[in-house]
C-alpha cells in the first residue's frame, strides 16, 4: 500500500479522563474511498476516538496524519476545514428552517440589498446549490421543505448533504441506522456506496454486525481503549469480530432457553386508534416471548403504548388473567401488572439527571416513602444495589447520574426498574437498540430468565435475527393491522418480511412452489 492511498493515519493515540483510560496507544489507517467499520462494546473508546477526530477532544499523545501531513485538530471548525465531518445519532439540524438553510447554515450565500448598503441571504442561489448536493445523493427532498416535516431517513440525507457542502473527504457516521427501518437502511447503504465511488472515505460505527458485512471494506475493533483487531471484511467472520469485541466466545447470540408456556396471561381484543392501529387482537401466555415484527410505521409501538395507557384508544378490550381491566394511564397499567421498557430510553425511559438508585425505584417509589414524603433512602439503596448486582450494571456507585452510564448500562437500569416492580407482563420495545454485542447477550439471557419465571414478554424489534432467535411466536404488523401470527418453527426472514410488506405480498410468497 502506497502512502498516497492513505487519507488518514493515527499513530499511538491515547486519551485519559479522571480514573479512566479511554484510549491507549490506538493506531489505524483509513484509505481514500474506503468504508471502515469501527466496532466495539459500549465504553470501548469509539466515541472518544470520534471526538478527537472531530476536534471536540484533544488527544493526550500520539500523531494524526491527513494526506501524509502531520496535523493537530484544534476544534470542530478546524476539523471541518480539514475535510472531516461527523453525523451523530442526534442530528445537528434546526427543525424550523428549510433544508437549504440547514445545508448552508453559517455559510449562506449573500447578495446586496436596500440600495447596496446591506447584504442579505440569497435564497434562490442557496436553494439551487442545495439541490445539487441533494441530487448527488439521489435524495428526493425539496430544498424548501422544513426539516421538522422530514422523516428520520430524510433528515439523515440532509446531514450528509451538509457534509458534502463543506467538501468533506472523511465522513464519520455514528450509529446511522439505529432509528431506520430496513428500506431506509438500504437507501442509506446506496448513498454510502455512492460516496465511496466519489472518493469519499467513511468511518461507519455500528453495533449491528450484519451491517458490517453488508457495507464495510474493512473493520477495526476496539476493546477497553485498545485496538484489538483490524481486518479486511472478506478475511474475517462474525464470530471472530465478536471474540475481539468481548474477549470471549458467544456461542449462542440469543441465549434463548426453553420456558414452560402456561395459560393466557394478557388478551387484547380489537384494539383500535383511528388512523393508527386497527382491530389488533392477540394473546400472550405465561412464560412466552411474543415478538412484534414489522416495518417502520407498522403500528407496533403505537399498539403497546395503548396497552400501557400511554396513548388513548378508541376501541378495544384488555384482559389480564381472564379479567377485563380498564387502562387509561401508565399508573393503571402498572397496577395491572404491566411494565414497559420504551423505545427511546433517554427520552421516555430514564430521568437522566437522577441517580441510578432513584431511576430503579421510580415505579415503586411509594414503597420507600413514609409520612410527610420522607424517603427511606437506605431501603431504596438496598433494593437498587440488589438489581445492580443481579444485572451486572457497571456504575461506580448508586448515586451516579444515569446520563454518565453507557447505553447498555442505561438499558439495564430501565429493565432493573421493572424487575423491582415485579410485573406479570413486560413490554420491551427495541430492547437492544444501540447497545453492544455483550450487553445484548446479557439482555437476551435476562429475557429468558424472566420467561422461565412465568413473566409474559412482548418484544418489539427491527432486527429480524433477534425476532427469530428470541420469540416463541411472532406477530407481524403492516399499516396498523395484524397480518400474521407465526409459530417459531414456521417463521423465516422471507416470510416475516412478506407479511410485513402486506397481505398480497405474503400470499405470493406462501404460494411460491418449493423445490
Amino acid at each position: 500500500m502506497s502512502e498516497s492511498e492513505v487519507i488518514l493515519r493515527l499513530e499511538g493515540i491515547s486519551k485519559a479522563f479522571p480514573g479512566v483510560r479511554a484510549l491507549n496507544n490506538v493506531s489505524l489507517e483509513l484509505r481514500a474511498g474506503e468504508v471502515l467499520a469501527l466496532v466495539g462494546e459500549n465504553g470501548a473508546g469509539k466515541s472518544t476516538l470520534v471526538k478527537i477526530l472531530s476536534g471536540a477532544y484533544r488527544k493526550d499523545s500520539g500523531r494524526i496524519f491527513l494526506r501524509g501531513q502531520e496535523t493537530e485538530i484544534e476544534n470542530p471548525y478546524h476539523a471541518q476545514q480539514l475535510g472531516i465531518s461527523v453525523i451523530y445519532q442526534e442530528f445537528n439540524l434546526t427543525p424550523n428552517q428549510t433544508v437549504a438553510a440547514n445545508i448552508f447554515i453559517g455559510r449562506e450565500p449573500l447578495r446586496r440589498g436596500l440600495g447596496q448598503r446591506l447584504r442579505i441571504v440569497d435564497r434562490r442561489t442557496m436553494e439551487r446549490e442545495a439541490q445539487k448536493y441533494l441530487d448527488r445523493l439521489g435524495a428526493r427532498i425539496s430544498p424548501t421543505a422544513l426539516v421538522r416535516d422530514l422523516s428520520v431517513a430524510e433528515q439523515q440525507m440532509v446531514e450528509i448533504a451538509k457534509a458534502l457542502a463543506v467538501n468533506a473527504q472523511i465522513l464519520i457516521m455514528d450509529e446511522p441506522t439505529s432509528a431506520l427501518g430496513e428500506d431506509d437502511v438500504e437507501m442509506l447503504f446506496k448513498v454510502v456506496r455512492s460516496l465511496k465511488e466519489q472518493g469519499i472515505s467513511v468511518i461507519f460505527i455500528t453495533h449491528r454486525l450484519e451491517e458490517v458485512f453488508r457495507i464495510a471494506d474493512r473493520v477495526v475493533v476496539l476493546r477497553d481503549g485498545l485496538r484489538v483487531g483490524d481486518s479486511p471484511i472478506d478475511q474475517i467472520t462474525p464470530d471472530q469480530i465478536i471474540h475481539w469485541m468481548v474477549g470471549r466466545e458467544l456461542k449462542d447470540m440469543f441465549h434463548k432457553e426453553r420456558a414452560e408456556i402456561g395459560a393466557p396471561l394478557l388478551e387484547v381484543r380489537g384494539l383500535t386508534r383511528r388512523g393508527v392501529v386497527e382491530n389488533v387482537s392477540f394473546t400472550l401466555r405465561r412464560g412466552e416471548i411474543l415478538g412484534f415484527a414489522g416495518l417502520v410505521g407498522a403500528g407496533r409501538t403505537e399498539t403497546v403504548r395503548m396497552i400501557f395507557g400511554a396513548d388513548p384508544k378508541d376501541a378495544g378490550e384488555i384482559y389480564i388473567n381472564g379479567k377485563r381491566v380498564d387502562i387509561r394511564s401508565p399508573l393503571d397499567a402498572i397496577r395491572a401488572g404491566i411494565g414497559l421498557v420504551p423505545e427511546d430510553r433517554g427520552k421516555q425511559g430514564l430521568v437522566l439527571n437522577l441517580p441510578v438508585a432513584e431511576n430503579i425505584g421510580l415505579p415503586t417509589l411509594h414503597q420507600y416513602i413514609r409520612a410527610r414524603w420522607f424517603l427511606l433512602r437506605s431501603l431504596l439503596n438496598k433494593t437498587a444495589q440488589a438489581y445492580v448486582e443481579k444485572l451486572n450494571i457497571r456504575t461506580p456507585h448508586l448515586q451516579q447520574k444515569v446520563k454518565f452510564l453507557s447505553g447498555g448500562n442505561q438499558q439495564k437500569v430501565v429493565v432493573a426498574r421493572w424487575l423491582a416492580a415485579q410485573p406479570q407482563v413486560l413490554i420491551m420495545d427495541e430492547p437492544t437498540r444501540g447497545i453492544d454485542v455483550g450487553a445484548k447477550a446479557e439482555v437476551h439471557a435476562l429475557m429468558s430468565q424472566l420467561a422461565q419465571s412465568g413473566v409474559g414478554i412482548i418484544m418489539i424489534s427491527s432486527e429480524l435475527p433477534e425476532i427469530l432467535g428470541m420469540s416463541d411466536r411472532i406477530l407481524v404488523m403492516c399499516e396498523g393491522r395484524v397480518t400474521a401470527i407465526l409459530e417459531r418453527e414456521e417463521a423465516t426472514q422471507e416470510i416475516i418480511m412478506a407479511y410485513a410488506s402486506g397481505e398480497e405480498v405474503a400470499r405470493s410468497v406462501a404460494e411460491k412452489p418449493t423445490d
